[in-house]
């Protein structure tokens, strides 16, 4: 009776944390960059929900008593989480998305061990069941991040807020100090040399001890004009550095022409010969930059997914998933 106890509380537990599960994959729906993800999120979110009903039946064959409230916590749980990390940079939401998936693996695995030695069968079989469910969400999120890691694209796209809270905490960090002054610095060779700009661009060079309205600034006023120039002007003053930090700050943005991308005459290849050769690169800058010219230009779903899964095979080969 002492396992059973144990076993119950846990499945309590696991209903919760299972439900709030569910309402997460249904707010990361609106997130993802393909109709591909769209669908394994909607299935992600539907397999949760069977499981959480599984999960009350096998509390209810113990003797636990229905429970009407925990549902209600999950959802709750759930909206909370997502209102908060809105405040948070992207990559840490996908972190805490990890963590819920790690608790939710960790605790089906204690379930299991605590009904073989119960010689409940049926939560046994039910354990396993969400082990494996989980060991496969743990990769999935696991391959996302990496997939962050390498610079994108990746399969969810962070929210406005999340892009603004993700750009003030790397503004904010030492090693992006010199991504921002590399930019600051096109921005004064620019003025020095005489070159017009605009008003945006030169309000931004004047703030420039602000590092995180610099950057955000940079990256959103007088983008096509202002980077080019600048990129042009570096290069014609020698500085690498400063050409390259523009060259990057326009890629991020989709701001490129068809010749600078890595793919050849790309605008003439038909849809099936863009996914042939986007499976050929194994750069994930260059992936990148094609996916954000193809979503700026074409906008052809099987080519953006065909990107997405050239880099998700990236991001496995680094994280070490073989599946």
């Amino acid at each position: 009776m002492a396992h059973n106890t144990k076993i119950i509380n846990q499945l309590r537990a696991l209903v919760m944390l299972t439900q709030t599960e569910e309402q997460v994959a249904r707010t990361r729906i609106s997130q993802a960059r393909t109709d591909a993800v769209r669908r394994e999120l909607t299935q992600n979110a539907d397999n949760a929900a069977a499981r959480s009903l599984e999960i009350t039946e096998a509390l209810r064959s113990l003797g636990g008593v229905p429970d009407v409230v925990t549902p209600a916590l999950g959802r709750l749980s759930a909206v909370l989480k997502a209102t908060f990390e809105q405040a948070a940079p992207f990559e840490e939401a996908l972190l805490t998305d990890l963590q819920l998936e790690h608790q939710l693996l960790d605790r089906a695995t204690y379930v299991k061990v605590l009904a073989e030695q119960a010689g409940e069968t049926t939560v046994r079989r039910l354990a396993e069941k969400l082990v494996d469910a989980h060991k496969a969400t743990v990769e999935w999120l696991t391959v996302v991040l990496a997939e962050e890691a390498l610079g994108g694209p990746v399969a969810l796209v962070p929210t406005p807020v999340q892009k603004v809270a993700g750009g003030v905490a790397r503004a904010v960090n030492a090693p992006v100090r010199f991504w921002a002054n590399t930019v600051n610095n096109a921005v004064d060779t620019v003025k020095h040399a005489g070159e017009e700009t605009s008003d945006r661009f030169a309000a931004v060079t004047d703030r420039a001890q602000q590092l995180s309205e610099a950057v955000r600034e940079t990256l959103t006023a007088g983008r096509s004009a202002t980077l080019r120039r600048a990129e042009q002007v570096a290069d014609r003053e020698g500085n690498k550095d400063a050409a390259k930090a523009a060259r990057s700050a326009r890629e991020e943005l989709g701001d490129v022409s068809s010749d600078e991308l890595p793919i050849k005459n790309y605008d003439n290849l038909s849809a099936g010969d863009a996914v042939k050769a986007i499976k050929g690169l194994t750069e994930p800058r260059d992936i990148r930059v094609v996916l954000a010219y193809e979503e700026a230009h074409k906008n052809r779903a099987n080519v953006a997914s065909a990107a997405q899964t050239q880099l998700a095979s990236l991001a496995k080969e680094a994280v070490g998933v073989t599946s």
